[in-house]
């Protein structure tokens, strides 16, 4: 007897061709301005042309990649303009979550949330740049899913990757990331006592300062 296919390789594969150019956007591997070599791309992932432009056609809607007739893809420059419209409206959108968890939240869901800044204060104190972002992006998606809000999820996420890739071009200073492990610890006591108030505050100006480190560095990039 014959088993169907399970037809799952094409879903997983779009979703996962994504996220990989997404990674390598933010990473700076593909840097702010460069043409996307989308036959290298291909060849790297062993994927045909197809699913690769239809890959660059969502991260297009995303920001991040800008298709150009007869050019090719090209990754966006980040540029002030774009910045200044995005940040007060991720900063919005932050501080709504913080309301949103502090009424929902769940003791266990709490508990998660403090076990992962403790990982992340671990990788503070070995100046573990990489791993303490990915750690700190856990922390905002887990306030985020906290709130139990799809259309806030879905609005966030749409500009969740714009912030990420600026925050991680930036290059952050001691004195901010000092600040920025602050905020945090703000942050978890907000949580403790469900202030949702205190955490729209903190998460806002969470981003302002982030804003503030990314304008810096692209005011000295001329």
């Amino acid at each position: 007897m014959q088993h169907p296919l399970e037809t799952i390789s094409r879903p997983s594969l779009h979703t996962e061709l994504v996220e990989r150019i997404r990674l390598l956007i933010m990473d700076g591997d593909l840097p702010s301005g460069s043409k996307v070599p989308e036959k290298d791309l291909c060849a790297q992932f062993g994927v045909s042309r197809t699913p690769m432009r239809e890959a660059l056609k969502v991260l297009a809607v995303e920001g991040l990649i800008s298709l150009e007739p007869n050019r090719g893809a090209w990754v966006s420059k980040l540029t002030m303009e774009e910045l200044e419209q995005v940040f007060p409206v991720m900063g919005a959108l932050e501080a709504l979550s913080g309301e949103l968890a502090c009424e929902h939240i769940t003791q266990e869901q709490f508990e998660e949330i403090v076990s992962i800044h403790k990982e992340m204060l671990g990788y503070y104190k070995t100046r573990n740049l990489a791993e303490y972002f990915r750690t700190n992006q856990l922390i905002h998606a887990a306030i985020l899913v906290a709130a139990c809000n799809e259309t806030l999820s879905i609005q966030y996420r749409a500009l969740a990757s714009r912030v990420r890739r600026a925050r991680y071009v930036a290059n952050m200073s001691e004195e901010r990331w000092a600040q920025a492990v602050s905020e945090h610890e703000e942050m978890i006591e907000a949580l403790k006592i469900r202030d949702g108030k205190v955490l729209a505050e903190v998460l806002k100006r969470h981003m302002e300062n982030k804003f503030e480190t990314v304008r810096q560095w692209l005011l000295a990039q001329g």
